[in-house]
């Protein structure tokens, strides 16, 4: 199996699955045993599909009599993915990427003439790369939705929000690579040392511009396989994730509740803060997720955190008042991820409207753990003002015993001296990200 096999396996199971792309090609790859390059190749083209769906499928439609709606899946994807590497890969030479889309039609798909559609559509595709049709402006959101595939429902809450100009600003970024950025585990090494350890490993690590005790990572291959990361020298976690720890602002010998922790970046990120010392109680409602947890801090040594397995809105009357610090990192929709989960955008929305009324939930049975004089930080992983703003200034409107309070910030990255701060792809290169820092009175 070799690159292009792999990526069309893998988006056929997203379509067929529902699963997250992230796992599944990270499944495919494995079992096709490819080496680092073909796995680098074969995820770039299977993220590049899904972070232009929409706009490839534009390009289609004008190049084939029959709609893409009526193909069998795997014909679809394999033009997909001729098409994406014809129009965004500069490298792959236009006969290559047609030759192999028909050959993974001829073996994978069932009706024997498909591999002759697929070669007939990918040609006419090739002869008209110099004038190709143009996304119609008459809607902004439709061009926007086309332009960079994102769903005319989102695109259009963004608008609201932000405007055209930035949107489609945004809307780009979602589109690009997230750089790979590793916490050093201070308590191990310093972050010197760890780029030192990294450069003797071939990695390519360079410090993060604004925040500390980070490097972004190139030339990684199997992040897993390096010995700097079995050692625990360091874990991956996106900035603005370590500044909602940083909010939170752990000290040692504090007793601190992760709420919904898994995987445990921000238990991590809390533990080291606080030197080993004191407790940091990290919950997350699946009992694996405990497991998964309990592995990440074995790896680091980091003895001071209990992993646990509970259920955000269920009152444990042992933990109330019981807590220096308290972090609800709520279930959200994810919008803020879209650069390492692109087809995060092509999910359902109808399941996401009831988030709030669960995130409030959370947030309100939070609450009561913590100690008078504590802090409690909200923080989601969307861009979207109802999970966000909306059920940060709700709880507050109705908990007058806790105000928003401000908190430092890396220079040049936002002001967050309200207590409320969102973070943008486009804006600080971070994930998109939400926070909400609550001080409870004394």
């Amino acid at each position: 199996m070799d690159a292009r096999e792999a990526a069309l396996l893998a988006l056929n199971d997203c379509q067929r699955q529902g699963g997250w792309s992230d796992a599944i090609l990270k499944k495919r790859l494995a079992s096709a045993g490819l080496d680092s390059r073909d796995g680098a190749l074969a995820t770039q083209l299977c993220f590049g599909v899904l972070q232009n769906r929409l706009l490839l499928d534009f390009y289609l439609s004008h190049f084939s009599n029959l709609p893409l709606k009526r193909m069998e899946g795997r014909v679809v994807e394999a033009l997909r993915l001729g098409a994406y590497q014809m129009l965004f890969l500069d490298k792959i030479p236009h006969s290559a990427a047609v030759n192999a889309s028909v050959e993974l039609t001829r073996k994978h798909c069932k009706n024997p003439r498909a591999a002759g559609m697929v070669n007939g559509i990918l040609r006419n595709l090739e002869r008209n790369l110099g004038g190709l049709p143009t996304v119609p402006q008459t809607d902004p959101v439709s061009y926007l939705s086309t332009l960079y595939s994102h769903p005319e429902w989102l695109v259009r809450e963004l608008l609201t929000a932000l405007g055209s100009e930035e949107t489609a600003r945004l809307l780009a970024a979602n589109n690009s690579q997230a750089p790979i950025t590793a916490m050093a585990n201070t308590i191990k090494i310093t972050v010197e040392g760890l780029a030192e350890a990294l450069a003797e490993e071939g990695v390519t690590a360079q410090p993060h511009p604004w925040l500390a005790d980070c490097l972004i990572l190139s030339k990684t291959g199997n992040l897993e396989r390096l010995a700097a990361f079995r050692d625990g020298l360091f874990y991956v976690q996106d900035p603005a994730s370590k500044l909602a720890a940083l909010a939170l602002d752990p000290k040692p010998d504090m007793q601190v509740l992760d709420c919904c922790a898994a995987p445990g970046g921000k238990s991590f990120a809390c533990a080291i803060r606080m030197e080993g010392r004191g407790e940091v109680i990290s919950c997350d409602l699946h009992p694996h997720k405990k497991k998964l947890i309990q592995a990440g801090a074995d790896r680091l040594g980091l003895e001071n955190i209990t992993p646990m397995t509970a259920d955000g809105k269920a009152f444990r009357p042992e933990w109330e008042n019981a807590f220096d610090r308290v972090l609800v990192d709520a279930p959200c929709s994810g919008l803020g991820v879209i650069r390492k989960k692109p087809d995060i955008r092509y999910k359902d929305r109808s399941p996401l409207l009831d988030l709030p009324r669960v995130q409030r939930a959370i947030l309100d049975n939070a609450a009561r753990y913590v100690k008078p004089g504590g802090v409690l930080v909200y923080s989601t992983c969307t861009l979207l003002r109802r999970e966000n703003e909306a059920v940060a200034l709700g709880f507050l409107a109705d908990h007058p015993d806790f105000q928003a309070e401000g908190f430092p910030l890396p220079e040049h990255v936002g002001d967050a001296r309200g207590g409320i701060l969102t973070l943008w792809p486009h804006r600080q290169g971070t994930d998109g990200f939400f926070i909400a820092k609550l001080r409870r009175g004394g």
